[in-house]
């Protein structure tokens, strides 16, 4: 699952919450597209915690709501965490309640499967449904993580099975992310700085070295 004070910003102002299966991905996708994050200078909360206790935390319900945007990474064992399912029904909670975006990733892991819960995903509902089964609420809580993965599944994301580097994939969400959140890398703002000024020495070059055109009277 996803979100550190450690690895949030230095202000606790973040304008992106990253959700995934530590042991999934930790120290492969999820570390390179966060550095892409950092690199793009998107403002991003992300917890690499490794211990994980049954109940979401109050500081990570906050962290969800105050972000615009969720970029939740599915993986091959993501329903494995209850951590992170009650993750995604906070994400989804927020689109609802707040109009926060969200962006799914599928990362080892079929858009279809994370929809429908099958392949990994049905072998984790059913050490859920096991583990709550003495329980008062195991229906209702479980069904709730059923909707909201399947609602998080139906979103415009991205694929990452595709025959590509994983490179190219990581430096094209970063830059979805940075549309998608209306501002532009201040690395590419400044080339068009510098490209207009050059264009403009020109062109007063150009003029300079031209007939005005009261010359010709």
């Amino acid at each position: 699952a996803a979100t550190s004070s450690s690895s949030s910003t230095n202000n606790g102002v973040h304008e992106v919450f990253l959700s995934f299966r530590g042991e999934d991905t930790r120290k492969t996708f999820t570390s390179h597209l966060h550095a892409a994050f950092k690199r793009f200078e998107i403002r991003t909360y992300i917890d690499y915690n490794l211990e994980r206790g049954d109940e979401i935390s109050g500081t990570l319900l906050r962290a969800i709501e105050d972000a615009k945007l969720s970029v939740i990474v599915f993986s091959k064992n993501f329903a494995s965490s209850r951590w992170c399912l009650e993750e995604v029904k906070k994400i989804i909670d927020c689109k609802k309640t707040r109009g926060q975006m969200v962006l799914p990733i599928f990362y080892d892991v079929e858009p279809s499967i994370v929809r429908y819960q099958t392949g990994s995903f049905a072998t984790a509902f059913a050490r859920h449904e096991e583990r709550f089964r003495d329980s008062d609420r195991p229906n209702k809580k479980i069904q709730k993580w059923r909707d909201a993965l399947a609602e998080a599944a139906t979103f415009s994301g991205w694929d990452c099975s595709v025959d590509r580097l994983e490179s190219e994939i990581v430096e094209e969400i970063a830059m979805d992310v940075l549309n998608k959140l209306n501002r532009v890398y201040v690395g590419d703002l400044d080339k068009e700085i510098a490209r207009y000024d050059q264009l403009a020495k020109h062109q007063m070059q150009y003029f300079q070295g031209s007939p005005h055109p009261l010359h010709y009277q």
